[in-house]
């Protein structure tokens, strides 16, 4: 996809304001400035620059005055000092951007110059029309037997990876980039630590990864407004390229960092906590920005989205877990004990689903993921007598039947895969060993 040559000149045009309001901050605090002036020009979420070059963000109005939040530093700053009015958040995406790391406002952190696409899109757009967006489509190769199998993922699905920290999260990401098909790859890392963001971009995902994909990163230590953003802007990024027509495979770590962010700034502009510490409108931004992915209209392209949410505990009752299961098409659960014992990915396959399922697979091949389902619960229900040594061979045929097949579809949850077809041939023969 060959940038056209006056794109770049194009985009700038269209930002240039050729008028500013000015305003002035007549309050400080720690954690905001109030600035009066804007009221007949600004709205809630415009974008403001300070003084000393910080921008900031409107979150909060009144009668002739606004708050905002600064994404930079505050030392310094006067009452008096100058706001100007910058206008609504918006991000120019083009097909330039395959390959490069940029953070949450399209400027390039790989240090080579990157230029704006030609048509600004805002950060927080609608999702399509849902009377007209298309059903899921087809069942997506993933290169691992457990994706291509007993927990399918089909184009514009949208799902759930919910995992405590340190069980290989971000290794199985890498692994869905790699292996995924689709035209280009989104990925949004939200959060997380610096050194992290470049292991991930050139180790975890590798050169030949980078080169169809697309990385949005907001680490740790910036203001919760950006990492919030990062969000937003890895939605639209994925959005422009699903107008074009493309298949985007879009992947998220972590949602739950959003909306922690989202947290942060929602109780510095007075909105109060609920849930655990979440305000009420957590769920609402949350769901907001998850419906936006999915399949799109008969014009579009789809957007295949996978969504790490971090559950501190293994606790899938907290807030965002909670949320994001009710809005998600299948969840699936990293489980530290299966980690802790050698085997990766860490899928607990028990505690996960895909709603793609049944449609995603043939009537002989849903008889074979129930079989092994069926086989794997009496298993569990059982492992406690297994390792007492209370349960004696012949009292219970279905016990009988998980015991011979464990060892098998155990092994088979951390196989590679050439596609579905193969991966079923395989699953079909451990489960032959129960007879």
């Amino acid at each position: 996809m060959p940038q056209p040559l006056f794109d770049p000149l194009l985009s700038r045009i269209g930002t240039m304001r050729p008028v500013h309001s000015i305003g002035q901050v007549v309050e400080l605090q720690a954690d905001g400035l109030w600035i009066e002036g804007l009221n007949r020009v600004a709205a809630l979420g415009d974008a403001v620059e300070i003084a000393n070059g910080t921008c900031a963000e409107i979150v909060r109005m009144t009668e002739g005055r606004a708050q905002v939040l600064p994404e930079g530093k505050v030392e310094g700053l006067r009452l008096g000092d100058s706001a100007r009015h910058l206008g609504p958040r918006m991000i120019a995406p083009g097909a330039h951007w395959i390959g490069r790391v940029i953070d949450p406002d399209g400027a390039p952190l790989d240090g080579r110059p990157l230029f704006p696409g030609p048509v600004p899109r805002s950060l927080r757009a609608a999702p399509p029309a849902a009377t007209r967006r298309r059903a899921m489509g087809a069942r997506l190769p993933t290169g691992l037997a457990v994706f291509d199998t007993l927990l399918p993922i089909v184009q514009g699905q949208r799902l759930g990876l919910f995992a405590g920290s340190g069980v290989g999260k971000s290794h199985l990401l890498s692994r869905l980039a790699r292996g995924v098909a689709a035209d280009v790859i989104v990925i949004g890392l939200i959060g997380e630590r610096g050194r992290e963001v470049r292991d991930f971009v050139e180790d975890t995902l590798g050169e030949e990864g980078l080169k169809r994909s697309v990385v949005i990163a907001a680490t740790s230590d910036r203001s919760p407004l950006v990492r919030q953003r990062a969000a937003w802007t890895m939605m639209s990024v994925a959005e422009y390229f699903r107008d074009q027509g493309a298949h985007v495979l879009l992947l998220a770590d972590s949602i739950t960092r959003f909306a922690q962010a989202h947290r942060e700034v929602a109780v510095a502009s007075g909105e109060p906590a609920a849930l655990r510490g979440y305000p009420a409108s957590m769920a609402q931004a949350v769901m907001s920005l998850c419906e936006r992915a999915g399949p799109g209209t008969a014009e579009q392209g789809d957007i295949t989205a996978i969504l790490s949410v971090l559950v501190a505990g293994s606790d899938m009752e907290e807030p965002v877990a909670d949320t994001l299961r009710g809005v998600l098409d299948g969840h699936v659960v990293l489980s530290r004990e299966i980690a802790e014992r050698g085997r990766f990915p860490a899928v607990d396959l028990l505690r996960s689903v895909s709603r793609s399922l049944p449609r995603a697979a043939s009537a002989e091949e849903n008889l074979s993921i129930a079989t092994a389902r069926r086989h794997l619960g009496a298993y569990d229900r059982a492992e406690l007598m297994l390792q007492a040594g209370l349960y004696t061979s012949g009292s219970d045929a279905n016990i009988d039947a998980a015991i011979k097949v464990w060892p098998g579809l155990d092994a088979f949850l951390t196989a590679d895969s050439d596609n579905p077809e193969a991966g079923f041939q395989a699953l079909e023969g451990v489960l032959a060993a129960a007879g």
